[in-house]
């Protein structure tokens, strides 16, 4: 208690400057949307119907894309969910906040810097709700309205009769039903679902009613979910939690079907959450006035290369479903260059009405559907340093048509070098080919370079 008391003390000294640097005409606009920002967790960029996939059923969240502004090339710049968070909130690689594992918290200050408290300082009405994601103590008299929790939470309680994605869409819609249109709100909505969660009810444990869903369908499994392509994967990915996750996920055709109908399962039951956002936003006469985002922390290996899970630099891994839905009026755009999760909190603090902090390293996505920019980036630096015997360290980069990953493995990197124009799939790692040796030297000098400036900036 002591610690949570320094900290929400030294929050309150921080706000009050904050709210006195802030303009007048930030603090008195009437006509600042609302921003309502759901986070699914460990969904991958292509489980959704607007990103192509004719099995999985989200016609809600279809619906935001078809009214709003798709991005087809977001990714995350560290893939696991406190890092990930972590750089949501703050804008910022993991190589300035620090925060790389599940103990780490916000100091004051950085939580400061974070878009919830620059939104509540400027007059907005804040809500958090669902996974915290972060290490320390919750913050939860840091927002107007909270029911976070701590660590991974549990789909099924024993004195709890709903699903873990029904409850925490009821509270969402219990914060909207007590908001006004005098005063503008910010909700972070933060999904389980789908997470997998090991125990006697499997891996993936979807709402019940959802139960027979998919279950005449017969998904395909990933090109790459095969045995030849996990003999052709270095030892240290062979031998990682991977690995270890895949035997009870995805191990033979069985499971495999099992576990990501599960998954898919997880998805709509969200959807069907957002649906109901949706409809309480209207029937609150709040719709037109809310920006609506939705996102998710990293991606997640479903079987493919034989392996689980997120981590790793792969596209399945670091490459993420993004949809945004301006207040206001319908935009109908598809955006095909690189976004980040580092660009959410810039983008939220400019749909406020607020200047970007100096900390943030991210970039506003406005310009993008505005048609000010075409491009934010044409490259951007991925880092993993959580320390772990079962998961490497690694750092790379990736530009529109070609990535480049360091896994930091003994006294020497291994690399991995693939033209992602010709090869989408990953399949040939070309820094172990002599005839690319030339081009390899000078993908190390742009890392090196790349590296340097997020170094610099932090």
């Amino acid at each position: 208690m002591k610690r949570r008391n320094l900290f929400l003390g030294t929050i309150s000294g921080i706000t009050l400057g904050v709210i006195e640097s802030l303009s007048s005409k930030n603090l008195l606009s009437s006509t600042r949307p609302n921003i309502v920002i759901i986070l699914a967790d460990d969904m991958r960029w292509d489980a959704l119907g607007a990103m192509g996939n004719r099995i999985i059923r989200t016609p809600n969240l279809d619906r935001l894309a078809y009214e709003g502004v798709l991005f087809l090339n977001n990714f995350v710049t560290t893939s696991i969910c406190p890092t990930s968070r972590a750089s949501i909130f703050t804008g910022q690689y993991g190589r300035r906040h620090q925060i790389w594992d599940f103990e780490t918290p916000f100091t004051p200050q950085q939580f400061q810097q974070t878009y919830p408290a620059l939104l509540r300082a400027a007059g907005y009405r804040t809500a958090f709700i669902g996974k915290w994601g972060l290490g320390g103590d919750l913050p939860s008299l840091e927002f107007d309205y909270w029911q976070g929790f701590a660590g991974q939470g549990q789909y099924f309680e024993k004195n709890r009769k709903k699903h873990l994605t029904k409850l925490l869409t009821e509270q969402a819609i219990e914060f909207i039903q007590t908001c006004s249109s005098r005063q503008p709100f910010c909700l972070s909505l933060s999904y389980k679902a789908p997470h997998a969660q090991d125990s006697d009810r499997g891996s993936f444990q979807s709402e019940t009613d959802l139960a027979s869903l998919y279950q005449d369908v017969t998904i395909p499994k990933p090109p790459t979910a095969t045995e030849e392509h996990f003999n052709r994967l270095p030892n240290f990915l062979k031998q990682s939690s991977g690995r270890t996750r895949w035997y009870n996920r995805f191990s033979d055709d069985k499971i495999f079907q099992h576990s990501v109908k599960q998954y898919y399962r997880l998805i709509t039951g969200l959807d069907r959450g957002v649906g109901d956002i949706i409809r309480v936003l209207t029937e609150q006469n709040l719709l037109e006035n809310t920006c609506i985002i939705f996102t998710s922390d990293n991606g997640f290996l479903l079987g493919d290369r034989g392996l689980s899970d997120k981590w790793f630099g792969y596209e399945e891994s670091i490459r993420t479903p993004l949809i945004i839905r301006p207040a206001q009026r319908a935009i109908q755009q598809i955006i095909p260059s690189i976004t980040l999760n580092i660009d959410l909190a810039p983008t939220i603090v400019e749909l406020a009405g607020l200047d970007r902090p100096s900390s943030m390293q991210g970039l506003s996505l406005m310009s993008l559907w505005r048609g000010e920019s075409q491009q934010l980036r044409d490259k951007f630096f991925y880092e993993h340093l959580l320390q772990s015997s079962k998961i490497p360290k690694s750092e790379g980069f990736r530009t529109e048509n070609s990535k480049y990953l360091r896994y930091l493995i003994g006294n020497s990197p291994y690399e991995m070098l693939f033209d992602l124009e010709t090869d989408p799939l990953e399949e040939r790692n070309l820094a172990q080919l002599e005839e690319y040796q030339n081009k390899l030297a000078e993908v190390r000098q742009i890392f090196l370079e790349i590296k340097q400036t997020i170094a610099q900036s932090s």
